[in-house]
């Protein structure tokens, strides 16, 4: 089992995808997939890359746009689900510092943060579908871009971890704090950067707690999230899919919510304790995987 794991995993090059809407698959890649969903959306390791690269490792193929966009809704679920009381109060303080003219609240800057923070990957996101034809199937989301951009996100994330302060808690965020992180965020756009992992990085960079990065990081992703999730959404279903494949998008949307609130929940708490090395490494070793796999194959 394990060398014919290892076997596909070297071979990733020379295996076979498609990004056919109807790829089969059973309800028991449904939950692996809802769960490499799950937990690579939140933690900074880049969801993208590894629902490319882990299927295909486990002899699976590609398991195609249309069902990697739909579970995706599992995880704008779950992330809405565990900041709903954040949100809630964001929402009603901002109202209520427009309504008495109150725009130093901190509500009313973290909701402004949040909602320029958002512009520029929703600009630069329409401007790359409209620079690159076929977007999902061209070298830019090849496992090259994904390999380097996985190096490199190691080692701005260990150089991030290494020079800051750690000093500034979630009462000291800014409405410039939410342009920073969001300008870091268009590099999610970028396959293998990570959203999470180029936004905590950037709230490290800052000064900002490692669980404050993390927290205002969710934060700011709910509007991105929620919006590529529709667009994604939106294309797909036109296609029409059968009882047994609504069934096993079901399951891999129910897997992928339970897994992206775990993870959410875990980062949090473990960032309150430790630090990021774990995933500078691990990121690190990612990358040089799959860039020697690429080069020697």
């Amino acid at each position: 089992m394990i060398n014919h794991l290892l076997f596909n995993f070297f071979h990733l090059i020379v295996t076979p995808t498609t990004t056919d809407p109807h790829t089969q698959i059973n309800w028991f890649q449904a939950i692996i997939l809802g769960l490499v969903q799950g937990l690579t959306e939140f933690l900074p390791i880049s969801s993208t890359a590894h629902l490319k690269v882990i299927p295909v490792a486990f002899g699976w193929g590609d398991p195609g746009v249309a069902f990697t966009a739909i579970i995706q809704l599992g995880s704008i679920f779950a992330v809405l689900s565990y900041f709903w009381q954040d949100l809630t109060q964001v929402f009603r303080g901002s109202i209520k510092a427009i309504k008495f003219k109150n725009y130093e609240s901190n509500d009313f800057r973290m909701a402004l943060g949040i909602a320029i923070g958002t512009l520029p990957i929703v600009f630069f996101g329409l401007l790359l579908k409209i620079l690159v034809p076929d977007l999902d199937n061209s070298n830019f989301r090849g496992l090259t871009t994904i390999a380097i951009a996985s190096i490199i996100m190691a080692l701005l994330l260990g150089l991030a971890e290494k020079i800051s302060k750690h000093e500034r808690n979630f009462d000291h965020l800014n409405t410039k704090d939410g342009i920073l992180m969001g300008l870091a965020q268009t590099l999610a756009l970028i396959p293998g950067v990570s959203r999470s992992g180029s936004t905590i990085t950037a709230g490290l960079f800052m000064g900002l707690e490692r669980s404050t990065a993390a927290r205002f990081s969710f934060l700011l992703g709910i509007p991105a999230i929620t919006l590529a999730g529709l667009v994604e959404l939106k294309e797909v279903l036109s296609a029409s899919f059968t009882i047994n494949e609504i069934i096993v998008l079901i399951i891999g949307v129910i897997s992928s919510a339970i897994f992206s609130y775990l993870a959410i929940a875990w980062l949090i708490k473990y960032l309150q304790r430790k630090d990021t090395w774990i995933f500078v490494w691990y990121r690190l070793g990612f990358g040089v995987v799959i860039l020697i796999n690429q080069l020697l194959f």
